[in-house]
């Protein structure tokens, strides 16, 4: 028989073992990480945070592994760390929420003042965290969506060409062209011409 493990790949023991087992959702609110969170933040003796950060998977998340959104103590996970290879999910979950939590960290202990997003007080915050090493951007394999380009938009007299994903919805003209002959101001003779792609 297989040992059951939680969500960072640690032995569950019969004491540990929820009552009720707990879903994997691939988006809103995972109480299991809201929980964790809220521990780690009362272990370093913020109870302000945790009584309000929650933890959330958002399937719309491209290429970053998770964010925090300061004013309200919320973190996004990016629903992709649940496809990773087994032997590197729960580290890279771990260390997502952990990175994640240390900026609202940093921004609760500041006062919740400005503070640049990865400067000293993150990177104390990572330290309390247990990760003292913990680079600014991770280097998970997360592709971010491209969109097909469906306008082309073209000066008739410099023939620059523009493409767009969406179509203009006003009268546009090109800035280089208005700018050497039309002192900066638009100018029809140098109004965009729409072709559509593909």
């Amino acid at each position: 028989m297989e040992e059951e493990r939680d969500l960072f790949g640690e032995k569950i023991g019969p004491a540990d073992t929820p009552s009720d087992p707990v879903v994997r959702t691939r988006s809103g609110k995972d109480d299991t990480l809201t929980l964790h969170a809220a521990t780690l933040a009362r272990q370093i003796n913020l109870e302000t945070l945790a009584t309000a950060v929650t933890v959330s998977w958002n399937p719309r998340m491209r290429s970053a592994a998770g964010r925090a959104f300061l004013k309200d103590s919320r973190i996004e996970l990016n629903p992709r760390l649940q496809d990773l290879p087994e032997e590197q999910r729960a580290d890279e979950l771990r260390r997502t929420l952990l990175h994640e939590l240390a900026h609202l960290v940093a921004f609760e202990r500041s006062g919740q003042r400005r503070i640049p997003p990865h400067g000293a007080e993150w990177r104390q915050a990572c330290r309390d965290l247990g990760i003292p090493d913990e680079d600014r951007c991770h280097d998970l394999d997360f592709q971010s969506r491209r969109l097909a380009r469906k306008y082309a938009y073209h000066c008739p007299h410099c023939r620059a060409v523009i493409q767009r994903v969406r179509r203009l919805k006003r009268r546009v003209a090109c800035y280089p062209c208005c700018r050497a002959h039309a002192g900066g101001r638009f100018d029809a003779r140098f109004q965009l011409v729409e072709r559509r792609l593909g």
